[in-house]
């Protein structure tokens, strides 16, 4: 076994095994003293830490030697607000970005002396000196988002928050032109594989206390997957004088019910944090159909995280996760006998260790192991499956150890460190076409062999012909095993030299996988901070080794070029997928505009050599890897904040992506559209969305309302190139488009073959004929707007202490716009988006 094999597992082992389990955080602490104006210290003092963009609040009183200490704070700037009888309220700012111990002493002035000037909320302090993107999203506004994805709310929140974020059915996202290339740190523990629910499960929302969505260039911290980092804090339970803990029950429209249920306790020297949910829906997932058939489903998630700091030096931290979704495989008014579903069971352990030698130097490791363990079932009459039968078991399992040093002094904050992971793969899969009619010979006659055919069919595949069951074929099966070997060495630092910030940075990766890659990557980023008006102008550049995604990646690399369909079933010399290598340019800035909103503007060009994204297995979650030759994406992302202005907040995210993609396509099984030969849009591609949303809330802890206003422009659709082909469609099929002629519509059981008048689509545009152009005129899902309402209030009884009452009432898509996600989509196949529902929801906290 070699070194890089070995090292992973002996670190975990070792660390895990210790009589106390050590742990990094990504966020960080904020020390203090209080004193006054003698240097004698002041006990009792209320101290305030708070953002007022992102609204985190936490409150401490100093002790008898006028200290307080927060835990726990995510990175980002902060007012320390102190007040204590007899002396003038003080405010004094602070910014955590690193997990080194910031140090903030107070000194106050009497009252009716000297006085001191409030900085909350001024243009100065809205902004943020760095060179990078990134939007911020709190517990409050977590708490109060139209989230109504079962299973998937984390993917909710953040499509919401991020302006270069685009959601796409089941809680999948595409960022800044990239289908899933997300990476998480959760309490500094990487994960790159996906997390939608398709694929594993997710921690949940009401476990995280503060998320961070890097969508700029990102440090040389992370790899793999690097067009949005979720750098997410979860809850804790340390610090804490009294336990704490919640139940809340919902139930909302299609038969959805939801416990979620919390507790924490703790002091100054440990704390533990747990949530229970659970949820089932008679939606859940996104259907094929507007009114879902065949869609059941249930998910359940425990979280626990335990901290302890055995001296001032040492602090112990351990996250537990598990969690398990089972459901139905939606089906269309064409499957009416088909029972295909899908059970996803995830456990994580996320150990470590956090070690301070001195106020500028600290030494973070963090073990992990987390598998995921996917069954796919189909039908127990294979004939009821169609346009296939298909069964999958497959096992992901990530074992490694991340490790850095922190070094803050003077000028520099630099961080130096290293990840070793292995990634353990099995898969078993099998396939068999069920319907005569996907891969026929002749259109004419379904049943007739290719040498007999009066009208050859121009899209049949012979490669799909061994595996057809109706036509005497035998299932195609696959059973494979696979290591992933990632080895990573990285230094970053960040570099303030008076109003400017420089971030100099370089990640070197080893990738031992199907196939082997080495890389370095430089990363660089440079900002300046005009103080007097309140902006920052920043630009960065960075390289990066883009590795293929995880899921069913043995078998998609054992298809080659076009799929199963044009290589047989004898493809197992094919070349695996490569990794890609990516270029990125962003340029943009951040404007605080007096003391209620910010401004944040960023433009990003990205270039890659293979480009990855999703082939889906018709309309199932089983989707495969694919890679293209290079990609071409380039976009913008606005954000703009205001502060909490007496009670009433407003954000708002804009975005644009230009996605080009360029054949040949390498992997994947069977397309649901033919594929583009040289240059096209791929789905990602969006002209423009955006999201508003704002929150009126009468006081502290009072009676509040919502209202979130979602506008998209349409992706890319599949291969529908004019309005003829859709007349070849099944009815149900037209009737989810909604085409018509002369205004008749298509129905489920009267379709449109023909129209001499006028002919389109009301949930797709289709282009003219003759003037489709894969590039520059694809067909594209029609705009849409959707809005969201909530009501509620988290103290329904008014009372101070004890148990608390809340209440909400939420409705998604007010309106009930029927629309489409996508549709007979290549890379994510054909859904809509969810019908009018209703939500209520009753809580208890204490």
């Amino acid at each position: 076994m070699s070194f890089i094999r070995k090292l992973p597992i002996l670190t975990f082992c070792a660390v895990a095994s210790a009589a106390a389990v050590y742990a990094q955080s990504n966020a960080g602490t904020i020390d203090g003293q209080v004193l006054d104006p003698s240097g004698a210290v002041i006990a009792e003092a209320s101290v305030e830490l708070r953002n007022p963009i992102t609204k985190f609040s936490h409150k401490t009183v100093s002790d008898a030697n006028g200290r307080f200490h927060f835990t726990n704070v995510p990175p980002n700037p902060y007012h320390v607000v102190v007040v204590a009888p007899g002396f003038a309220k003080k405010d004094v700012d602070a910014t955590v970005r690193t997990n080194l111990p910031v140090n903030v002493d107070v000194t106050l002035e009497l009252e009716g002396g000297t006085t001191t000037v409030e900085v909350e909320a001024t243009g100065a302090t809205l902004v943020e000196n760095i060179a990078v993107s990134h939007s911020d999203v709190s517990e409050d506004t977590l708490a109060k988002l139209p989230i109504s994805t079962p299973g998937a709310g984390l993917s909710d929140a953040i499509g919401m928050t991020s302006p270069t974020v685009v959601r796409d059915s089941n809680g999948m996202f595409h960022s800044a032109g990239d289908h899933s290339q997300t990476s998480y740190s959760i309490d500094g523990q990487l994960i790159s594989d996906q997390q939608s629910k398709l694929f594993s499960t997710q921690i949940p929302v009401n476990a995280v206390q503060s998320m961070e969505l890097i969508t700029g260039s990102p440090s040389a911290e992370f790899g793999d997957k690097t067009s949005l980092v979720v750098d997410a804090t979860t809850k804790s339970g340390l610090g804490l004088k009294k336990p704490s803990g919640g139940l809340e029950l919902s139930a909302s429209s299609f038969g959805t019910y939801n416990e979620q249920a919390s507790y924490r306790l703790g002091n100054s020297r440990f704390g533990n944090f747990t949530v229970l949910n659970l949820a089932r829906s008679g939606r859940f997932l996104d259907s094929p159909e507007f009114m879902p058939l065949h869609d059941r489903g249930n998910n359940g998630t425990l979280f626990n995280r335990f901290d302890f700091q055995p001296d001032q030096n040492d602090s112990i931290h351990l996250n537990l996760f598990a969690a398990r979704n089972w459901f139905q495989v939606p089906n269309t008014y064409d499957q009416p006998r088909q029972d295909q579903r899908q059970q996803v069971v995830s456990y994580n352990i996320a150990p470590g260790w956090q070690h301070i030698f001195s106020p500028s130097l600290l030494l973070s490791v963090n073990p992990y192991l987390r598998s995921d363990f996917v069954h796919y079932y189909g039908s127990r009459d294979p004939f009821a499956d169609s346009p296939a039968t298909i069964s999958q078991y497959r096992t992901l399992t990530n074992l490694g150890v991340k490790a850095d040093l922190s070094y803050v002094q003077h000028h520099n904050n630099l961080k130096v460190g290293f990840q070793v992971m292995e990634t353990r793969l099995h898969e078993q899969f099998s396939l068999g076409i069920t319907d005569p009619s996907l891969n026929a010979p002749c259109l004419s006659d379904f049943s007739a062999a290719a040498q007999n055919c009066a009208t050859p069919n121009p899209n049949f595949l012979p490669g799909l012909v061994a595996l057809d069951l109706s036509r005497g074929g035998q299932p195609f099966n696959f059973k494979q095993k696979g290591n992933i070997k990632e080895a990573a060495l990285y230094v970053q630092d960040t570099v303030t030299l008076g109003a400017f910030t420089f971030s100099p940075g370089l990640r070197i990766d080893h990738y031992a996988g199907l196939e082997t890659e080495n890389a370095a990557e430089p990363r660089l980023g440079a900002s300046y901070l005009f103080k007097r008006t309140s902006t920052v102008l920043r630009a960065s550049y960075s390289r990066s080794l883009e590795t293929p995604y995880n899921e069913n990646l043995l078998l998609s690399s054992a298809t080659g070029a076009g799929g199963l369909g044009a290589s047989g079933l004898g493809a197992t010399a094919v070349e695996p997928l490569r990794s890609g290598r990516r270029n990125q340019y962003n340029a943009g800035l951040q404007q605080g505009l007096g003391k209620y909103l910010q401004a944040d503007i960023d433009y990003v060009w990205k270039f890659t050599t293979n480009a990855f994204d999703f082939n889906a297995l018709f309309n199932t979650p089983i989707t495969f890897p694919i890679s293209w030759r290079k990609s071409k994406i380039d976009g913008f992302g606005v954000r703009l904040n205001t502060t909490d202005i007496h009670g009433l907040q407003v954000y708002t995210s804009l975005g644009h992506t230009r996605a080009r993609f360029f054949g040949p396509e390498q992997g994947g099984l069977i397309f649901n559209s033919p594929l583009a030969g040289s240059v096209f849009r791929i789905d990602h591609d969006q002209v423009f969305q955006q999201t508003t949303n704002a929150r009126y809330q009468y006081k502290t802890n009072g009676p509040w309302i919502s209202l979130t206003w979602l506008y998209d422009s349409g992706q890319v659709a599949g291969h529908v190139p004019d309005i003829q082909t859709a007349f070849t469609f099944t009815p149900a099929q037209q009737a989810a488009i909604g085409l018509f002629c002369d205004g008749r519509f298509a129905t489920l059981t009267s379709g449109i073959s023909s129209c001499s008048g006028t002919a389109g689509a009301t949930r797709l545009q289709i282009p003219r004929t003759g003037t489709e152009n894969d590039d520059t005129n694809p067909p594209r899902i029609a705009p849409r707007n959707l809005f969201d309402a909530g009501i509620g209030t988290d103290n329904l009884w008014h009372r101070g202490e004890g148990l608390r009452v809340k209440a909400r009432f939420t409705v998604t898509n007010l309106t009930n716009k029927v629309s489409l996600y996508n549709f007979l989509s290549t890379f994510s196949g054909t859904h809509f988006l969810a019908p009018r529902t209703y939500e209520a929801a009753l809580g208890f906290e204490f």
